[in-house]
């Protein structure tokens, strides 16, 4: 079948209660994890993480990862988000093994299990209107009680007729209790009769979210269901369901929450921002998988690790149970580090690229490798390697106004013409040579090198900051250099007048 992002998907066989549950019970089936975004916004650090660590553990187990985007709210759900969110799983390399599939595309199966927990009277109509239930609910929360829905219409045992509205509930059972062992919460025991009687399908007939993921994860023979804890309180619901359905459970790994610096939930204030903008803002997607697995994992106190060690060593069992708390400068120090171990080709056509969107050429500059190798440890992101050597493919448009009146002295301004009258006949146009010249200037000045440094890089690059000297000399070039300087004095004119 074909999804609505033009993906051929791959062919799903239903599920067999019974031949599911032998399947089960023999303990060969592989290790299956699913990623279910909701299409109805960006991918955030948090669902990166899910996909991270489904992804991770599938990988280590030998298993398989499904993709599967639950769009069943149809007035929210785009296909720019699908795009988006399979764009930042590929771009992390998160590949899926199966999928992707669309809930959408599933309607016909999710009406064939809603049709057969009402034969199996597992399930039954509700007449109640908006207004009686929420009557019923200020009465309870009146009482003291908690908010649910009455059982009003368990027992009536009819069917709509065609000028009906009604509503599918799932007949939870009223008596025990859903126990269950999540792998990072520990065991976790809920009472039947604190639940509702939930809502599997609307009057409309569309199935509801807690009926789609149950049928989802038993067709797709799901066997490890890691999530958010936001989604606990929903898996003694879903537990129901499966067992109403005759299937065995998958096993529960819920994953704490990801925290702002400041404790409270990650929102943009806090850098949580769609996983594209991060590849936008210049984070190397190794960088991005490495932060985001010591986001609630750690294996010990190492901070760094390639992904094959990743693979090794993650293990679901292993996940803290307190929330993670995310650190921008922290993710900044991992991508710095990913930065001075990258590929110079990989990191030079980076470069390249995002110059090239500013408007900048290369043609006349220095190699862009030879420029990585330079300013590679002095970045954090690749956006900020951009910003940092603008200067040696454009002429300068802006000084540091702190520089400038600290620099541009007199006493500089002729020792800058001292060293630009040098360089101007120099023939050979390497760093050793031109730092020949540099200190030749100093000595016969008899001024320390700072003095003659420090102006000469706010003169070629806007800045008091740039790597070596004589290396960025040599990358501006000759005739850009004694243009700058000759820039420079008149700027150094202006302001002694």
């Amino acid at each position: 079948m074909m999804a609505q992002s033009g993906i051929i998907l791959t062919t799903l066989r239903y599920y067999n209660p019974l031949e599911s549950a032998v399947f089960w019970k023999t303990n060969t089936m592989p290790t299956v994890t699913r990623f279910p975004p909701s299409p109805t916004g960006y991918l955030h650090i948090g669902g990166a993480r899910t996909a991270l660590f489904n992804w991770l553990y599938a990988r280590k187990m030998g298993g398989e990862m499904v993709l599967r985007i639950e769009d069943t709210d149809l007035e929210r759900s785009t296909k720019e988000a699908v795009d988006v969110i399979m764009q930042g799983m590929e771009w992390m390399g998160l590949s899926w093994n199966q999928g992707p599939f669309f809930q959408t595309e599933r309607f016909d199966r999710y009406r064939e299990v809603i049709e057969m927990l009402l034969a199996r009277d597992d399930a039954y109509y509700c007449f109640c209107s908006r207004e009686r239930l929420e009557e019923v609910r200020e009465q309870q929360r009146a009482n003291g009680e908690k908010p649910r829905y009455d059982h009003c219409c368990r027992d009536l045992d009819r069917v709509p007729t065609a000028d009906e509205s009604a509503v599918i509930r799932f007949r939870n059972p009223l008596e025990g209790q859903v126990v269950f062992d999540d792998v990072v919460r520990g065991s976790v025991t809920v009472e039947n009769k604190e639940m509702d009687d939930l809502i599997i399908a609307r009057s409309d007939g569309s199935p509801t979210y807690n009926l789609t993921v149950v049928v989802d994860d038993m067709d797709m023979k799901i066997t490890h269901v890691i999530r958010g804890d936001d989604h606990t309180n929903n898996t003694p619901r879903q537990i129901n369901i499966f067992k109403a359905l005759g299937a065995d459970l998958p096993v529960f790994a819920h994953v704490p929450l990801i925290l702002g610096s400041d404790g409270q939930r990650l929102s943009k204030r806090h850098g949580a921002v769609s996983v594209l903008e991060y590849r936008d803002m210049g984070i190397l997607p190794e960088a991005l998988l490495n932060y985001l697995v010591r986001l609630g994992w750690s294996h010990g106190d190492q901070e760094i690790f390639e992904l094959d060690e990743m693979i090794e060593l993650f293990d679901i069992k292993d996940i803290n149970k307190s929330a993670a708390s995310f650190d921008m400068d922290k993710l900044l120090w991992v991508n710095q580090h990913y930065l001075k171990q990258a590929d110079a080709e990989r990191l030079g056509n980076e470069l390249a690229k995002r110059l090239h969107h500013r408007g900048i050429g290369l043609c006349d500059g220095p190699k862009v490798n030879e420029v990585i190798e330079l300013f590679r440890d002095r970045c954090t992101t690749l956006e900020d390697l951009a910003d940092q050597v603008i200067y040696l493919y454009q002429d300068i448009d802006q000084f540091d106004e702190k520089a400038v009146n600290k620099h541009f002295t007199a006493e500089a301004g002729e020792l800058l013409a001292v060293f630009a009258d040098k360089i101007g006949s120099l023939s050979d146009w390497s760093a050793p040579e031109i730092n020949t010249v540099l200190k030749q200037t100093v000595e016969a000045a008899g001024v320390k090198f700072p003095q003659l440094a420090l102006p000469l890089r706010v003169a070629l690059s806007g800045s008091a900051a740039t790597p070596s000297i004589d290396q960025i000399v040599m990358m501006v070039g000759k005739d850009r250099t004694v243009n700058r300087i000759n820039n420079a004095q008149i700027m150094i004119e202006k302001t002694i007048k």
